[in-house]
């Protein structure tokens, strides 16, 4: 058996949980770690060991694809706005890749990598990892056997509150194009919470490795903090089979509240975050439990290890550009929606400072929120006397 050549781009940031997982585990998966890329490796924790097992560290994805080496897989943990770029130029380069989530900034975009990927015959896997979880996979299952009957409603509310240290990290954060021009579009719903957006559209999908597509998309988008994109964002969205999701996510509440989703089918809910452990459940109406076991965090591996897999086997990957196209076309469309974003009015903002870093809050976010998932409605339609409605716009289509 062969082993497979994997490259990491972007060793600081998220990559470093690439870095640990191929330092330690690749070779019971019949990998190798064969190079890394970044313009600033010092900021990667493993530094020194991959310098001590003779990794070499390339300063830019051109310099490492120009190598002599063999390299089957490209780990992408690179900016957001990077992504279409650095997976074409992987792909042309007779590579296979993993890029991290979300797939990109636009629709064209992701036609794009689309047309590179299949001019190549190479696979590209989208790294949102709860995709790649055997419960997702579990319950899709069930799902597409009609055990729970026909989708009515899905429902999403997170919120992650955020600092000035977290959009100052780099010089793209809530930004919608960073210095160079490329184009951003950062937001919860494009970053931090864009699992979570794309994991509704991916259980509704005709197929395992496909998602439901948007056919239409309403959204509000406001903003506190001091960024150019928004910092909290209502979205409902209709799929192209008519079933409706709502989408809640804000970096400025109160309170920190991990993700909490509602799945209404025929025949059965299905809940996470209703208790303290992060596993998926479907409640049926006859009283039946089925616990579909854990959601994985962001260090989880399971889909590099299942991509590596898919290569070696000639498979389709479980999470490819085409499932993960939903997520890119209800987010450009929710930017569509709005005329402009919306600023929260000064007398419900508060500004907070603590370790040396401010934080905004917006009073009774919180419970806003909280009444729009529990009732399945926007902030403009429970009558926030801030909120402003965006219009019904059909997002572009990708596939």
């Amino acid at each position: 058996m062969q082993d497979i050549n994997i490259a990491v781009a972007g060793l600081g940031g998220f990559g470093i949980n690439y870095v640990n997982a191929l330092l330690d585990a690749a070779p019971q998966h019949h990998a190798r770690f064969v190079a890394g890329v970044d313009p600033a490796p010092e900021r990667c924790a493993a530094l020194a060991e991959i310098q001590r097992r003779g990794i070499p560290v390339y300063p830019s994805l051109e310099a490492m694809l120009a190598a002599p080496d063999r390299v089957d897989l490209v780990a992408l943990a690179s900016p957001l706005q990077l992504h279409c770029e650095q997976v074409i130029q992987s792909l042309e380069a007779g590579c296979h890749v993993i890029c991290e989530k979300p797939l990109g900034a636009s629709p064209e975009q992701a036609r794009q990598m689309i047309r590179a990927r299949d001019k190549a015959a190479k696979l590209v896997a989208i790294g949102y990892q709860w995709s790649f979880a055997p419960a997702t996979q579990r319950l899709k299952q069930d799902i597409l056997a009609g055990r729970v009957g026909a989708p009515r409603r899905l429902a999403t509310l997170i919120c992650w509150p955020r600092n000035s240290r977290y959009y100052g990290r780099n010089n793209w954060a809530g930004r919608l194009r960073d210095d160079t021009g490329h184009l951003v579009l950062d937001s919860p719903v494009n970053n931090a919470c864009a699992h979570f957006l794309h994991h509704m559209f991916y259980l509704l999908g005709p197929a395992m490795q496909s998602s439901a597509q948007p056919a239409s998309v309403l959204a509000e988008l406001y903003r506190a903090s001091a960024i150019e994109n928004y910092d909290t964002a209502a979205i409902r969205s209709t799929t192209t089979t008519g079933v409706e999701l709502l989408f809640l996510a804000s970096h400025v509440t109160q309170h920190n509240r991990n993700p909490v989703c509602r799945f209404e089918f025929e025949n059965a809910t299905i809940l996470y975050g209703d208790r303290a452990d992060d596993h998926l459940r479907a409640y049926f109406a006859g009283g039946e439990v089925e616990d579909y076991g854990a959601l994985p965090g962001g260090e989880n591996m399971d889909k590099l290890w299942s991509t590596v897999d898919a290569i070696r086997c000639r498979q389709e990957v479980l999470c490819g550009i085409e499932a993960a196209s939903a997520q890119t076309a209800c987010m450009y469309a929710a930017q569509q929606s709005v005329p402009a974003i919306s600023v929260f009015p000064p007398e419900v903002v508060c500004r907070e400072n603590q370790d040396d870093s401010d934080r905004f809050i917006v009073a009774g976010l919180d419970d806003l929120l909280q009444r729009c998932y529990t009732e399945f409605r926007m902030p403009a339609e429970l009558g926030a006397p801030w909120a402003h409605a965006g219009r019904i716009v059909q997002p572009e289509k990708i596939v």
